[in-house]
């Protein structure tokens, strides 16, 4: 049954290793009362914990037999993303809502499907996709006379931020890590083909591999840019570097 909440839910979606999370980090930072009227829709994700996130607060993190027998659960959404599975508390988002504003960061998969469901049709959307490329690159690279591979341009993209921030948490990598680097890497072409269906996107070149974000006093570069575009969305004001993606813009 579809439910009218008071709250506006908040997406926050991208490609893996876009910069989403730093995007979130910086928002706490630097604009805490913004922040803290956001409160975070946590999922169910069968993948392990990654360095730093903890059970409850960045998921709840079971195994994959117990997120499997999820499924019988009809309050719950149970979704396959780039190999892990996650889902989606539908009373849990319900609840939220109605105590104020939701916040939701990751993939588009379930982005679309906080567009999407029927149960949440009445629920007031700001949805912010996070780009690896801008409007103007993508129409630059796919024009024929440039002959690129798109996927595999899109693929490699994501693949080398994906490398840089897997070394940076855990040093040398292991055969699983580079699988499961793959399989994000490979999923990112057909995520970016989800830009178009969010309200607005947000071109940033700097993912959560780049320097940008937390080396210095302040985030630089597309950090910065990314950062002060979300203020600006929160706030109700037309954002300078924000885009709207048409359909059909990416092959």
């Amino acid at each position: 049954m579809s439910v009218k909440p008071s709250g506006q839910l908040v997406i926050l979606s991208g490609p893996s290793c876009v910069g989403k999370t730093p995007l979130k980090r910086a928002l706490a930072r630097f604009q805490p009362d913004l922040y803290r009227r956001l409160q975070k829709l946590v999922l169910f994700n069968s993948r392990a914990p990654r360095p730093g996130e903890r059970d409850g607060a960045d998921y709840h993190f079971r195994t994959r037999e117990q997120m499997e027998a999820l499924r019988g659960d009809k309050r719950l959404v149970v979704l396959d993303v780039r190999g892990d599975l996650q889902a989606l508390d539908l009373q849990e988002l319900v609840v939220l809502l109605e105590q104020g504003d939701g916040f939701f960061e990751g993939n588009p998969f379930v982005g679309r499907l906080l567009q999407t469901h029927s149960s949440l049709a009445q629920v007031q959307r700001l949805s912010v996709f996070l780009a690896p490329l801008s409007r103007d690159e993508v129409l630059f690279l796919r024009d024929p006379a440039r002959n690129i591979a798109w996927d595999e341009l899109v693929t490699d993209i994501m693949r080398r931020k994906l490398l840089r921030r897997t070394r940076k948490q855990k040093g040398e990598l292991s055969a699983k890590d580079l699988e499961e680097i793959e399989r994000r890497a490979t999923s990112a072409p057909k995520e970016l083909r989800e830009a178009q269906h969010f309200q607005w996107v947000i071109p940033n070149h700097d993912g959560e591999d780049s320097d940008n974000w937390e080396a210095f006093n302040f985030p630089l570069g597309d950090a910065r840019k990314a950062l002060l575009a979300l203020v600006d969305l929160l706030e109700g004001r037309q954002p300078l570097i924000a885009e709207k993606w048409e359909p059909g813009l990416v092959p």
